[in-house]
């Protein structure tokens, strides 16, 4: 099992490990992007950051790992989540956030990376 991410810079670094990205300023914090679009941000809550998710997918996270995934009123129909620092799951956590960098990834990205996670 791997590692936890038990801080932001820990998802910083895992999130800039993913292929074409780079930080740049979203709502006026740097955060790791893709094609210019943020895909991870540190959230509005201190124990926990934000990840971009289809609606569909984030219905299926909140419901099945509400001790990670979890959301504020502030979040709520909007597409993303909270993640909790620190999951038991910490596979699952970075493949939502390859999933999130897979869904703003462009075409020519996405066939070098391979099927979306």
């Amino acid at each position: 099992m791997a590692e936890a991410l038990a801080n932001w810079d820990q998802v910083v670094a895992f999130a800039l490990g993913l292929p074409d990205t780079y930080m740049e300023s979203f709502y006026g914090t740097p955060c790791p992007k893709v094609n210019k679009k943020a895909f991870v941000s540190p959230g509005r809550e201190a124990d926990s950051f934000h990840v971009m998710s289809s609606h569909e997918e984030k219905a299926v996270l909140l419901e099945t790992d509400p001790d990670t995934f979890w959301q504020t009123p502030h979040y709520e129909g909007w597409p993303g989540l909270l993640v909790r620092y620190g999951s038991s799951d910490p596979d699952r956590v970075r493949t939502v956030i390859t999933r999130a960098w897979w869904d703003r990834a462009g075409k020519a990205q996405r066939a070098a990376f391979g099927d979306r996670p």
